[in-house]
Parts: structure tokens; sequence; C-alpha cells
């Protein structure tokens, strides 16, 4: 009965919230200079939209233009104006600003005007099957429990506001079409901007990263970045069981490693080292930007997260331990790749294989190659600079 009252409460105010915005646009005026940027809805300064406005800050060809960014959390960027996301000022931006830049599937409410310009940067080449690609088995979907036909409806109130959607390979162009039923002509089939930053940083970066983030600068760095699972979640959001003996690691490993864990944005309880791991364990907050983690790796261990398909790039060792590998196929979301074999590595279903692995070092640099060619082709270091003329030098 809560459960449906509470249900009930949010439609009648997203209801409200389109009504108003339809509103205020009547009375707001479009601003041709005035870009809106928001990252996970709120929850960072990260991902796409960071790099395309890094690379447009930097840029004599737009010092005329303003930037805001969005944000549930206050924080200060450099070059921009924040904004607390869903405010009232925020609303009134949102109606303003010529231009909006977002990685991630935005409220049904939201209402474009004629003349504003929505790009979708996206987040992500999808291993895990979403929206039209998944499949009607009588179960809801994400924390607010919707119906296969009410997730459905969310993506599609969405992207038919789309005019631009960024792909980072051939692959994801034909999956993009596929999951949010999206003309191919909306396609940017340029790379991720954010990759720009893997192939260009240089290699004096890293000594400077390191002490950034407090990390030795003496030992071999373990990427520890797994996902959520859709199935598990509670009033303060997605959870993740470490199945993970961070003790039988530090054990087993060589003394001069370290792991690094990133869990993912949507992870609300957070890990808490215990003392004894404090020289071995460092947790990266969930916040922080994974382009940094990854150039501070050597080796990065995930199961379902898409983080693989970027770090590819670097040219470093990938291993997959996914420890309930039948159960995510079968019952939660299924893959569009053939795994194991479209992945740039076998995958391991226990802790003790995966440790000996890591520990034998022969990885096939020869299979992550074919697996570049296959998918990273795109990312050349210069995707910013192709998404930025495409989308505001022809409009």
């Amino acid at each position: 009965m809560l459960s449906l009252l509470v249900k009930t409460s949010l439609m009648v105010l997203r209801t409200i919230l389109s009504l108003f915005l339809r509103i205020l646009g009547k009375f707001v005026r479009i601003d041709d200079q005035l870009i809106l940027f928001v990252s996970f809805n709120g929850k960072s300064y990260s991902d796409n939209p960071r790099y395309l406005f890094e690379y447009m800050r930097e840029s004599e060809e737009f010092a005329d233009y303003r930037s805001v960014w969005a944000f549930k959390k206050q924080e200060s960027i450099l070059g921009a104006r924040v904004v607390k996301l869903n405010s009232l000022t925020y609303y009134y931006l949102l109606t303003k600003a010529k231009y909006w830049v977002f990685n991630a599937k935005m409220p049904t409410y939201y209402q474009k005007k004629k003349g504003q310009l929505y790009l979708q940067t996206w987040h992500g080449t999808p291993l895990k099957r979403l929206g039209h690609d998944l499949f009607d088995n009588g179960n809801t979907y994400y924390r607010s429990r919707l119906s296969y036909e009410q997730m459905l409806k969310s993506y599609d109130q969405d992207s038919c506001q789309w005019d631009y959607l960024i792909s980072p390979n051939t692959f994801s162009s034909q999956v993009f079409v596929s999951a949010f039923e999206i003309e191919k002509e909306k396609l940017l089939e340029v790379g991720y901007p954010r990759v720009d930053y893997l192939v260009n940083s240089p290699a004096d970066k890293l000594v400077d990263l390191k002490t950034r983030y407090g990390l030795p600068t003496d030992k071999k760095i373990i990427l520890y970045a797994p996902t959520w699972r859709d199935n598990s979640f509670d009033i303060k959001g997605y959870k993740f069981d470490l199945v993970v003996d961070f003790y039988k690691w530090k054990e087993r490993l060589d003394d001069k490693t370290i792991i690094l864990f990133k869990p993912h944005y949507l992870i609300a309880n957070a890990y808490q080292v215990p003392e004894e791991l404090r020289d071995f364990v460092f947790v990266m907050s969930a916040s922080s930007d994974i382009n940094d983690a990854y150039l501070l790796s050597d080796i990065l261990i995930t199961d379902y997260s898409s983080v693989f398909f970027d770090y590819a790039v670097l040219k470093r060792p990938i291993y997959f331990y996914m420890y309930d590998f039948e159960q995510y196929e079968q019952d939660l979301r299924g893959f569009y790749l053939n795994v194991p074999e479209d992945l740039p590595n076998d995958i391991i279903k226990t802790e003790e294989e995966l440790l000996m692995k890591i520990n034998d070092g022969n990885f096939d640099f020869e299979r992550l190659k074919d697996f570049n060619q296959k998918f990273n082709l795109w990312n050349d270091g210069k995707a910013c600079s192709k998404v930025v003329k495409r989308i505001f030098n022809e409009n």
C-alpha cells in the first residue's frame, strides 16, 4: 500500500514538473551561447561531458560561450557556473540553454523546446542489454520497480528528444539504434571524448596522479572496478556485496602490489577498509573520475562493467572475475557479446583462479590487440574536436 502511494505521488510530481517546464519555457528566451552540462544525473564532474567542456574551455573559439554544470552536491568548476540539480535556477537554465550535454537517461518530465539542441553522449559501450533489447520476462526494473512497458517508455521519452548520440564504435552504433529505437542519422560515430584523455595523457603525469591520490609511487597497482547488480538495492540505492577476500589477496599477491578499489557511481553502501589492510587496499570515491584510476593502474579486474572497453586502449592486462556468471546471464540483463569469446580475456569464476592467473602473468596481448581493432579504432584522441565541429560549428 505504501509503495503504491509513493509511486502515485511520484507520478503526480512528474506531471506537475512537466507542466511547469512547458509553461516556464514559453517565457524564457533561448541563449544561443549557453551550454548546460550534467554527468550521471548530477552525481559527478566526469565522463564525456567533462572532457567536452574542458576541450571547449581551452579553445579561444568558444571564449564567448558560457557553461553551466549541475550537481546534486556542492561543487566548484573552473570556468563554469555551478547550480544545484533540480533547483528553480536549474529549471530556468534548462529552458534557457541552447545546448544540453548529458551522458545518461534524463527524467521523463524534461521538455526540450524548439531551437534547443540535446547532445546525449552516453557513458559506455554496452556489454549488458538495455532498453528495447531487454527481454520481457516479468521482471521489474531499477529501484523504482518499473514494469517492462514503463521502463521502455522512460527510454523513449528521453531518446525522442536527442538530436545527437555519440557512438564509440560500429558495434555500439548497431546496439544504440536497436536499444533506443533511434535513427542512425542521429549518431556521431567519432569515439568517446573521455578516451582522448587516456590516448593523449603524457607519461610524466603518473607520478603527479599517485601523489594526488595518496598512492605509493613504487608499487604495482591493480584496479578493481566491479559494477552494480540490478536486483541488489535498498532504500538508499544499489548495494554491492564484496565477494572478495582482500586478506587473501594481500597474502597471495606480490608484496610490491596494492589494490585500488573503485566502486560504481550507483553504489550506495561504502566499503570500509580494515585497519590492517590500509597499506594494501585504497578506495577511490565513486564520484572520482575513473580515467585517473585507469592511468594509475597496471592491471584491471572487473566483472560486467563496460570499463574494460576504455581501459583496453592502454594495452594493459584485463581480468574478468564473474563469480555469479550464470545468474547474471540468465536472470538479470544478458549480454550483447559472446562471452568470453568476444572479450579480451577469458572469464574467471573463483578467487583462487583469479589470484593464480595474476601471479602467473601470462596475459594474451594479441587477443587484446584484436579486441582493440574491433572496439577502439575510432578512439584516436581527437573525439572532442570531432564532436565540437559537428555540434557547434554546424549549428
